[in-house]
Formats: structure tokens, sequence, C-alpha cells
């Protein structure tokens, strides 16, 4: 039988890399989607709004509603009342023609009770629902009827009572139709307002989603190797700048893997010159082609002390980069420090057909490490002679207010301001003038960069084409009672760490 262990076991180390996905079986709410979550957050607010609205506005319709109808009750009175008077005091007693302003207005209004009362209390109008029944149904609560007094020469002789059959807020059939139509196109309107709010919650949802669902496509095709996908977002909102800066980091991402592929590229060629020319050298003499005589052994040993240079600097940044190289650091004068820069590169500078100028103002000291500051130097020396087909090189020291300054100016191919911009990369190397003919591996500068960053400064560099550039080293001058006080808080913080041990 076949044996499917090992195939088992990658099946398992496969299930055990694949990333879970946690399902919160205690929250529910985190189950649906940020679109069904903003829309249903939008109509729950929507319904809080509404019910809270129809609430206060039915409290407040109605009361006004109510103080309306009992305001026309009571202007049906009054008016009835004057009709009553000004019969009365034709007539001088009380009879059907009196009291014809009450029969009118109750033939208008049915469900409106209306009753007349003199002044001693006898009942001289009613009418009546039931005319088969003698009894009044006027209200025994006077607070459910409204009155108005009868006046005759400023005599009060009796007084309209009026009142709605059926009702204790004095609303009519026709007023409790009113209201509660009234009410239903409340209802009508608060539903459509929720469907409303229930779909701008949804189009809102939907416009906050997309460019999230665009940035989480963009960002799957980069994980697949498309390192050119990009959002395409643009705009003023936070969303549109979370689009931008992530194009902008996509743009890093491959314009870094750019870099490693080219790295790959120029490391594989540098390194395989070396390497075939020791290796054919050393077939010929084993073939018995050469003799291994001295000058076949130097070949060999200036091939591999190639290879060498080329490792130890590849090492070197990968230390500066990770802090793994001590820093020395003392008080230093920069003008006396870069002479013997100078000195062991003047023939180099001259056998190359350039001139080395060097100006330094006295007495610019700084606090670093010698070592770093000479190497950092060299490669700029170095890359100038390097780019510089002729003319001169000159190197420059000055003092600023806080800072010191270390200038080295060329003559050469010069660079262009997006160069300029790139230039310090690891790896990088132009594609006009900075080929591989002028040898290098494009990382002296990256080299100078993080020497500089150690020692608190910054690296600027200013060019032009066909006119030269020129590298500025900027580091801060030595300051005494600043020293003092850091070796203090050192001393004060190795104290604290040994009384807390």
């Amino acid at each position: 039988m076949p044996n499917t262990e090992p195939a088992q076991a990658v099946d398992q180390d496969r299930k055990q890399e694949r990333p879970k996905r946690r399902v919160n079986s205690g929250a529910p709410w985190k189950r649906f989607s940020y679109t069904t979550r903003v829309t249903i957050s939008f109509a729950l607010i929507s319904l809080m709004t509404i019910i809270v609205a129809f609430g206060v506005l039915s409290f407040v319709w109605e009361g006004h509603f109510q103080e309306y109808t009992r305001d026309n009750m009571e202007r049906t009175a009054d008016s009835t009342a004057h009709a009553i008077a000004e019969n009365y005091m034709d007539a001088k007693s009380w009879s059907p023609d009196v009291l014809a302003p009450a029969a009118t207005t109750a033939g208008l209004n049915r469900n409106v009770g209306i009753q007349v009362v003199d002044a001693n209390g006898t009942v001289r109008y009613d009418n009546y629902p039931d005319r088969g029944k003698r009894s009044s149904l006027a209200p025994t609560n006077k607070s459910r009827m409204v009155s108005s007094p009868i006046i005759v020469d400023d005599e009060e002789i009796g007084s309209v009572n009026v009142w709605v059959y059926g009702s204790d807020t004095m609303l009519t059939q026709a007023d409790r139709e009113y209201r509660d139509g009234s009410y239903r196109a409340m209802l009508v309107a608060m539903a459509l307002a929720m469907l409303i709010s229930i779909a701008l919650g949804m189009l809102f949802a939907r416009s906050l989603v997309n460019p999230i669902n665009r940035m989480t496509r963009t960002a799957k095709a980069i994980k697949e190797g498309d390192l050119t996908a990009r959002t395409g977002l643009t705009g003023e909102d936070e969303v549109s700048h979370l689009g931008e800066t992530f194009d902008a980091m996509a743009e890093a991402i491959e314009k870094d893997r750019m870099m490693e592929r080219r790295l790959t590229t120029d490391v594989a060629h540098e390194l395989r010159t070396p390497l075939m020319a020791i290796q054919a050298t050393i077939e010929a003499i084993v073939d018995g082609v050469f003799e291994p005589d001295e000058e076949r052994l130097g070949t060999i040993d200036a091939e591999v002390q190639r290879l060498s240079r080329l490792v130890d600097a590849l090492l070197k940044l990968s230390r500066l980069e990770n802090r793994k190289i001590p820093m020395n650091k003392k008080r230093l004068n920069l003008g006396e420090l870069l002479t013997d820069i100078i000195g062991t590169h003047e023939a180099y500078v001259r056998e190359s057909g350039l001139d080395l100028i060097f100006e330094a103002e006295p007495n610019v000291e700084v606090f670093g490490d010698a070592d770093m500051l000479r190497q950092a130097t060299a490669n700029l020396i170095s890359n100038a002679v390097r780019y510089t087909p002729e003319g001169s090189i000159t190197v420059r020291v000055a003092r600023g207010d806080t800072m010191a300054s270390i200038s080295v100016a060329d003559t050469g191919i010069g660079l262009s301001p997006e160069e300029c911009k790139m230039v310090f990369s690891r790896f990088w190397r132009g594609d006009a003038g900075r080929n591989r003919a002028q040898g290098g591996l494009g990382i002296g500068l990256s080299v100078v960069k993080e020497i500089v960053d150690r020692h608190n400064g910054w690296v600027r560099v200013e060019g032009e084409k066909g006119v030269g550039a020129t590298f500025t080293i900027f580091l801060p001058l030595y300051d005494e009672n600043r020293e003092k006080n850091k070796k203090q808080d050192r001393g004060n913080a190795r104290r604290d760490s040994n009384k807390a041990k």
C-alpha cells in the first residue's frame, strides 16, 4: 500500500497554517456586514426620533386642539346668550321667540347640547335627543360644559350651558374626525420618513464601504503579487486620504521590490565577475595552461579582496541599520579629522584626473565617532570621484549657529530633482550615468545616511544635471554643558536601575 503519511502531514500543516476566522457567538451584531449594521443603526435612530417626535407632537397637538374646541364652545355659548338677551329685552319675559337662538344653535350642531337656565334655576330650554324622555342629558360635572351668562340691563337673568354629547373634551364628531385624520397623516409621514432614513442609511453605508472594499481588493491583489494595484481614491474626506496613503504605501512597496530585484541582479553580477575570474584562473592552473606564479596568484588575491569588499559593505550597512555597531563618541575637531581623509584620498583623486580642494573653518567641534565620520566623508569623496569625469572636488567644513557641516561638491554629471529624492535609498543608482560601469552596489550613500542619523544629524543633496552635485552633512555642534547633562542623566538612570534590582 502507498505511504500516505507524508501527504497527510502536509495537509495537517496546511490546516494549521490556514488562518481561522473567529466568530464571536456572544455578539450576533458583529455577524452582520458593515452596510447592514449602518442601515440598522440609521433605522433605529430614526425610529427613536420618530417615537419621541410623535409623542411630543401628540401631547402638544392634543392640548392645543382641546383648547381650540373649548374656545369654539365658549364662542357658541356667548353668541347664543347675547342673542337671547336681545330678544328678552324686547319681550320682557321667557317665550319661545326669546329662546329661538338656542333652538337655532342646537339645529346647526346636532351633537351639541344646549340648555338655557333662568336666574332661579328653572330650565327654560333643553334640546333632548330622546323626545320620549323629559330628562335632561346635561352633564352633572360642570367642567364638561361651558356656560355663558345672559345679561340684560347689567343684570344676569340666566345662563346658557353648552356641551358635547359623549365627549369629555368638547370635541364634536367633526372635530374628532379631523383629529384622527391628523394622527393618521402624521403616522403616514413618519412611516415615509422611516423608509427614507433606511434608504439614506443604506446609501451612506455603501458610499462608506465601497472605498473600504476597494482598498481590501487592492490589498488582496498586492498580497497575490500584483504590485501595480491601486485604489485610485481621491478626495478631501478621511477615507479618501486613507486611500491616497494606501496607494503611496503600495507605490513605496513596489519601488522597494523593484530595488530588491535590482539588488539581486547587481549582487549576482558583481559577485559573478570575480568568481568567474577566480574560477577561470584556477582551472587554467589545474589544467597546466598557467603556471601558479606570482602574477596568477595576485589575480586571484585581487578578486578575493574585491569579493570581500562587497560583502563587507553589505554587512556594514546591515549592522548600521540594526544598531549593532557600537559608537565611540568623543569630542572631535572636524577640520583636523578630515585633514587625514584628504591626505589619504588626494592621490586617488589626482589619479582620476581631478583636483581636490579642502577648506575648513577653525574650531568646528562635534561629539561623535571619528571612524564613522571618516567613513561617511570617504564615501562622499569616492562617490564624487566616480561620477565626475573632469573638473574638481571641493570638501568644506563650516560652522553654523547650532550645526556643523561637511560638504562635498563636484563638477560631475549631477542629479535631477527626482534623483535627489532617491539618492539615499538602498541599492539605488541612476539609469543614465550611474550604471555598473562606475562600479559599486549603490549602498555607499545609504551608509552615509545611517551614520549621520546615528549622530542625530541629517544629510542634504543639491544638484543639477550636467553641472554637478553637493552633498552636505549636518551635525550638532559640541556643547560641553549639554554633554555633561547627558552623562549625568545616564548615571542617574544606571543608579535607578541598580536600586530597582
